[in-house]
Order: C-alpha cells, then structure tokens, then sequence
C-alpha cells in the first residue's frame, strides 16, 4: 500500500514507519519541519513531504495519490488542543476524501461509559466521529496507558514509582487500567493497512491485564528491582493537584500531565475484543504488563529509544528564522558571544558538545542551572528533566532539557531552541573552528529576542550573571576537551 504517515516525528509515528517499511508498504512522511527527519535511519526509505494538519492546502498536496493515511497528531500541550485537534481532523478528512484514499487511521483513547469525559478523552473520541464521518473507511483504535520506553505515560508511572519510596495518592489510582505494550500498538497500526473496505468503525485495543494505578506502580517496583512502594490514598486530592505533584517529580510537564490525569479519573478498560475479528492477536500473544516494563526498561538501559514523547515540537517551527540572521527584520535581539582557543581537537571539542546536558549537565555552576530548572517547572515548564535519548549523539528535533535541537552540522555546530518559559525567544549556538596554528576555537553564542517590556527586563536582570553562567561553560567545555575540567559540570 502507499501509505502516508501524519505525525511521524512524534512518538507512536517514529516507530510506526519502519515498521510499514518492513511490512512492504511504500511510505510518504508528512512532517510540518521535514528536517526532523534528516538523521532518521529509515530517511533514504521513504517519501518526505512538508505539511500541517492546519494548513488544507499542504495536506491536499502531501494526501495525493495515498492509499492509506495515518493520523498520528495530537495538540495536547496546547491549551486550545480541543479546537485544533477538531478542525485538523476535518482538514485531514476532506483532503484523504478528495484524494481518493482507501482507508484512514486514527490512534484515540479508550472511551469510558462515563458520560462526564475529561477534555483530553472526549477530543479524542471528537476526532474519531470525525474520520468515521468522512466517507473514507477508516480504523479507529483506541488504547489506555502505552507502556513503551519514551512514552509520556510511562515515563510518569517510572519517575513516579522509582522517585517515591512512599506515596500519598488520590482515589482515581484504584480505578482499573488496561495498558498497552507499544509493540502491540504497532501490530494493529500496521496490520490496519490491509483491512477490507467495509470494516469502518471503532475499536479497543488493550493488553491481557487489567490492573490499578498502584497495581502499576507495585509491579513496577518489582521488575526494577525496587522496594515495594507503600501507598497511602487520601480522599481528596484533585487531578490538578495530583498534576502539580507530578510537574515536580517527573519529567512531564504539567500542561501534558493535567489532561492524562484526568483521563485516569475515569475507569479506561476494554469494552470488547472485537479488533481479533479483523486484525488477530500477535503470534505470541498479547505482551503481558511486567514483560512490557522489561522491555521498556532494557532500552532505556541500552540507550536504545528510539522516539520519546518530547519529540513532537512545540508551536514554534524549527524553520523559524534566528534573529540575529540576515533575514531577519524583527525589533531588538539581545547576544553574548564568548569564543576560547584550546589545543584540543576539533574532533575532542565536538565530542564534548554533542554529548551536553543529560547526565553530563551544562559545564557551568550547577545550582544557577537547577534553580533555573525548578522555577521553569513551577511556572509550568518542561524544565531539566526531560533529559536526552542517547548520551553521546544527539537528533535534529530531538527534546534535550529544557532546549531543542534547531540545527546539528556535525562535527561544526549545534544550535538550540529553548522552550522554557520566558518573556521572548533564547537560542544557544556551540560551534567549533579550526584556526590557521593548527588549534581548535571554540565560539558560543546566546541570542534572546524579548517580547515587550517583560523581556527587556528579563535580559538586564540576568546579563549580570553571564560569566558565571556562559563564561563557566566555555571555560569548562574546553577543558573538558583537553581532559581537565576546571568546575564540576552543572
């Protein structure tokens, strides 16, 4: 089949498309900054083609001549994602009907008897009548909790349960889950290609376990090799507050964590297994919780994840034009430049820079990074926590702390994008230059645009802690590459 893939660079679609590849599918990605892909092992395999979901004349372009489309996209950080996520929808519709495509497929969530949904379930449940409305059959999936390395999901069930040795939790961890292991979610997503045109409708997909969130949590506990966690319930603890706790301890923000509490208020099990009258079961079976968080943890140990749920970018397109560029005709731009010479190689240098952040923190006084960090988190951020996939090479696109990678020309530079809470725009840019001695210089560049009198007052209040901040990182970066680091790495 031609098959077109709406939200590959996201968690479920960065796994879907190889997958399609190897079934024998042609595969057309569609992505709003088509460079996220660049690196991707699977690029030189497939179609690339500029598009958003919002823009009906991109998707008309990028649907031509498709068999089966892919919807993969959700606006959930946004606040308006309700809005979004319906008009995407029609967009995607009226574009896969014009099109003349054979089938559409959309990943929702479970829907609950309860009449009083969450925003975040009842969007999704909005989205599938809309692709089952279109005149284009279409499979509507619709899962619980993944459980995969890299999900937002379980990422919160991991910090959660490896952070808190003790945990005074709402009533809603009693309601009963049945998760699913990613790898059988790309079974149906897959086989959901070659289905017969009649078969139009929505269906449950689940593991064979139907459990707690603290059954999760215990179980959890015992495939890492944990204590048993002790688990006090509290009548009163709303979702909001209970995503507040979260926003502190795990790496999802809150704005991601409200709406996935919220949907855990409500009890999220299959109704029925019709989905094995179309698609069977895989050949060895549903994948059992424990063994799901086995395999979950044992990449993540491996360094082997190959999407996270931070993947998908923020509402600011990579292709966003930096300020100090000579295409830019904005206002003020604010910039510290600081460059150093070091005997160390080229190669020692960028070796040091690709590998920033994670584990290896910032090269520059640690507790200014952590504050930052924890205050980022209380207004809302992303913070520090999200971390990184590997901790040597880093993906265009990729979510490193609270940065993304805007622009990688390896072995030469490294920009990112921030996406902290700020009154403006940041950008960090680490580049290495061979000089004419046969030495190596290293140059680092901040770029701040502000956004009104917020942040000019942001620049001014914080300019007089730059040597500190971006003078210890030039001092400790170089020196990490010559194999001494004059300051602990922060």
């Amino acid at each position: 089949m031609r098959c077109v893939v709406l939200g590959a660079t996201g968690y479920v679609g960065g796994r879907l498309v190889p997958q399609l590849l190897d079934a024998g599918h042609e595969v057309r990605v569609v992505a709003r900054s088509p460079e996220k892909v660049a690196e991707e092992p699977w690029r030189d395999r497939v179609e690339v083609e500029r598009g958003d979901v919002t823009d009906p004349a991109s998707i008309e372009t990028a649907l031509t001549d498709c068999e089966v489309v892919y919807y993969l996209v959700h606006s959930l950080a946004r606040k308006d994602f309700v809005e979004v996520d319906r008009e995407a929808a029609r967009t995607v519709a009226e574009a896969a009907k014009t099109a003349g495509a054979r089938r559409l497929v959309y990943l929702g969530g479970i829907v609950p008897d309860d009449e009083d949904l969450s925003p975040h379930l009842a969007s999704r449940a909005e989205v599938g009548r809309v692709l089952l409305d279109s005149g284009v059959p279409a499979l509507v999936l619709q899962a619980a909790v993944i459980i995969g390395s890299g999900s937002a999901s379980f990422e919160m069930l991991r910090y959660l349960t490896e952070r808190l040795p003790a945990m005074v939790t709402p009533r809603w961890v009693r309601n009963r889950i049945q998760p699913i292991a990613i790898r059988d979610v790309l079974h149906y997503l897959v086989h959901a290609a070659e289905l017969p045109s009649e078969v139009n409708g929505a269906f449950d997909i689940g593991g064979p376990d139907v459990l707690t969130y603290v059954d999760m949590m215990r179980r959890y506990a015992v495939v890492a090799g944990l204590p048993r966690r002790a688990v006090v319930p509290v009548p009163v603890l709303t979702p909001w507050l209970s995503a507040q706790w979260v926003n502190l301890v795990t790496p999802v923000p809150k704005s991601i964590a409200v709406p996935l509490i919220e949907s855990l208020v409500h009890e999220v099990i299959c109704h029925d297994h019709a989905i094995a009258e179309h698609i069977p079961d895989p050949a060895e079976g549903l994948t059992h919780y424990e063994h799901a968080v086995e395999l979950a943890l044992t990449r993540i140990r491996n360094a082997d994840v190959p999407t996270r749920w931070s993947d998908a970018s923020t509402a600011s397109a990579p292709s966003d034009p930096l300020p100090s560029d000579p295409d830019w005709a904005g206002g003020t731009v604010y910039e510290d430049k600081r460059e150093q010479r070091t005997d160390a190689s080229p190669e020692a240098l960028w070796d040091v820079i690709e590998s920033i952040g994670g584990e290896h923190g910032w090269y520059s006084f640690p507790l200014a990074w952590s504050v930052r960090g924890w205050a980022d988190r209380l207004v809302g951020g992303v913070g520090l926590r999200r971390g990184r996939r590997d901790p040597r090479r880093l993906h265009l696109g990729e979510a490193l702390d609270w940065w993304r990678v805007e622009y990688l020309d390896r072995p030469r530079m490294l920009r990112l994008r921030a996406e902290m809470k700020l009154p403006g725009r940041a950008w960090l840019e680490l580049s290495v230059e061979s000089d004419e001695d046969g030495g190596t210089v290293y140059r680092q560049r901040a770029v701040f645009e502000p956004h009104g009198l917020a942040g000019h007052a942001y620049w001014k209040g914080i300019a007089p802690f730059h040597g500190v901040v971006f003078g210890g990182m030039v001092r400790n970066i170089t020196g990490a590459a010559q194999g001494v680091v004059s300051g602990k790495a922060g």
